[in-house]
């Protein structure tokens, strides 16, 4: 991995060992070194030098949120009476912890956010009850996910 002043350069070694925390995260290091050709310690130099660039966030264990009996997923946007309502606004969707991102954006909305809800019902709790009832939201507009797609990260 080499590092300049336009970003990072990994090369084929940092790609494959990528590739392989990508599709299992629990992937043992030393499985990684024998697929790569390489020693345990050198893949974990790698991995510290991956981490420090920026290029690594962490790992986390997915939840999937079905088995907890979320079912619906639905996209929102968020408009705002004025703009300086903006951080505020953010502070209160925070505390919805049914509100599982949450972006500025560019075009009609202020915020556009994403929900996890148990049905229906319980996203028309979450609209008419906590988000519409936040500070400086004049309306919403909603989107709801009949199914997800496309659910990757970018291509090393």
């Amino acid at each position: 991995m080499k590092v300049n002043h336009k970003g990072i350069h990994i090369d084929g070694i940092d790609k494959k060992i990528l590739r392989a925390l990508m599709e299992d995260a629990r992937t043992p290091i030393l499985e990684i070194a024998r697929t790569v050709g390489i020693s345990g310690a050198a893949i974990h130099q790698r991995l510290k030098k991956l981490e420090k660039s920026g290029l690594l966030a962490g790992s986390k264990f997915i939840i999937n949120p079905k088995i907890l009996g979320y079912t619906t997923m639905a996209f929102v946007g968020v408009y705002l009476d004025k703009a300086v309502s903006n951080p505020e606004a953010v502070k209160q969707l925070q505390r919805v912890p049914e509100v599982i991102e949450c972006h500025y954006t560019t075009g009609e909305w202020s915020i556009f956010i994403k929900i996890l809800s148990k049905d229906n019902e319980h996203l028309m709790h979450l609209l008419n009850k906590e988000i519409q009832g936040i500070k400086g939201v004049s309306r919403t507009e909603t989107f709801i996910s009949l199914q997800q797609q496309i659910n990757r990260q970018i291509k090393v």
